[in-house]
């Protein structure tokens, strides 16, 4: 008899507020909540907001020890992972499948060209190639070998508003994750149309996924449905149930 299917979309979120609130009492016994007065930890509500604080704390943290010019490492051709893992908040089975002559990114918010984007448009601007490391949150990785262009180059040709604060992303599978301006202008930030020198399967985000070297998997989104330029707050599918929003690796 197989094992019964899991339901990753609906169990992941009580299963990261249970991990969320026994980090929070190992955090106390080792004295680092010692100045969050007030938090109750059999009280749900003062536990989320202890942690909340915790979260924006490390965001603003981790912000301030990015660079722009600190790169994440590549690898030699023959370190790269076979197979690369297939990783979504649902099962591979479950995969939505858009046709990619068909398919068009929609820009929005605080660019000047707000047109869509065909691959075929996308493949005539400069593309680079990096082969680094996937560092997922749930413990393990994997090297992969991922070409597009630099997000850099694409909010500069669309007329971007660089000082602006976010890069929002949504997908056509209902995912959903954002950056700070200074990660989307990282030179290995890459809108990635390939993987493995071909064009992305299914299984890793066809027609577009972001790639972000510099930051945990999730917040490199798959199955990219539109870009946003924003000095709005957009959160996320996993910030918003919980997950560091800035998420460096």
């Amino acid at each position: 008899m197989s094992p019964p299917k899991i339901d990753r979309a609906g169990v992941a979120p009580e299963l990261r507020k249970l991990e969320r609130r026994l980090f929070l009492r190992n955090s106390l016994s080792l004295g680092g909540l010692s100045l969050l007065s007030g938090c109750a930890l059999d009280d749900n509500a003062s536990v989320e907001h202890a942690l909340s604080l915790m979260s924006r704390f490390t965001d603003r943290m981790q912000a301030l020890l990015f660079s722009r010019q600190r790169l994440a490492r590549e690898f030699d051709p023959s370190r790269i992972t076979h197979p690369f893992p297939f990783n979504a908040y649902y099962d591979e089975g479950d995969i939505r499948l858009v046709e990619t002559s068909s398919w068009r990114l929609e820009v929005s918010e605080l660019v000047s060209d707000k047109s869509p984007w065909s691959v075929a448009r996308f493949r005539t601007l400069p593309q680079k190639r990096q082969i680094t490391r996937h560092i997922c949150v749930e413990g393990w990785s994997a090297i992969g070998d991922w070409s597009g262009v630099p997000l850099s180059v694409f909010l500069q040709h669309v007329g971007a508003d660089l000082r602006a604060k976010y890069v929002n992303f949504r997908c056509f599978d209902d995912y959903s994750t954002s950056i700070d301006m200074a990660t989307a202008l990282h030179p290995q930030t890459i809108m990635a149309l390939d993987f493995g020198g071909n064009p992305l399967p299914p299984a890793y985000g066809a027609p577009m996924k972001i790639r972000i070297p510099t930051k945990l998997g999730y917040k490199n989104p798959k199955y990219l449905a539109s870009i946003e330029v924003t000095n709005h707050f957009p959160g996320g599918y996993w910030e918003d149930q919980g997950y560091d929003w800035f998420g460096g690796s």
